[in-house]
């Protein structure tokens, strides 16, 4: 199956009830947050998502994504190329009252005044949250990783006290 651009927005109620499934890709240009907190977006999101309706007749949207981005070590200060996968499940919150009576396993998204959802920002939130916290290469192929010590620090060559002196004048 090819690949498609996905929707800008789309009726979250609407393709619950037609049981629509989307597998696309988010250009890279289109995820401005997700390269602003990385050194760079190196390809396209890929993204499937599928909208149903559950048990209790609510509206959700079950979803995944992965992506590669450039990030920067923070031991050696190099860039490297990282790759990881997103899942999520949103139903839509037509009224902000009804947040509380959501269950547990949905995240509650917006609707905008048209009852629409942005998926490029569902998506690129997602794909922010997941980044890591502090980026780092594997250990083996850091080249900073060598020059770290762990554990105890060397005890340096016994110095002779510079005060020692002064015992000798309290005589």
């Amino acid at each position: 199956m090819q690949k498609v651009k996905l929707p800008l927005t789309v009726d979250p109620v609407r393709a619950a009830q037609k049981k629509l499934d989307y597998d696309g890709i988010i250009k890279a240009e289109l995820l401005e947050r997700l390269a602003e907190s990385t050194q760079s977006v190196t390809r396209d999101a890929n993204v499937t998502l599928s909208f149903d309706l559950d048990q209790r007749r609510i509206a959700f949207m079950r979803g995944s994504a992965d992506i590669e981005v450039m990030l920067t070590c923070q031991r050696c200060q190099e860039g490297f190329k990282h790759e990881y996968r997103v899942e999520f499940c949103y139903s839509p919150l037509l009224k902000p009252e009804a947040a509380d009576d959501l269950p547990e396993a949905y995240e509650p998204a917006d609707v905008d005044e048209n009852g629409e959802i942005n998926l490029i920002q569902i998506v690129e939130d997602e794909l922010i949250l997941e980044l890591p916290q502090v980026a780092m290469h594997e250990e083996a192929d850091c080249k900073a990783s060598g020059n770290m010590t762990f554990g105890e620090i060397p005890v340096a060559d016994e110095r002779p006290n510079p005060f020692a002196v002064l015992k000798n004048l309290s005589k």
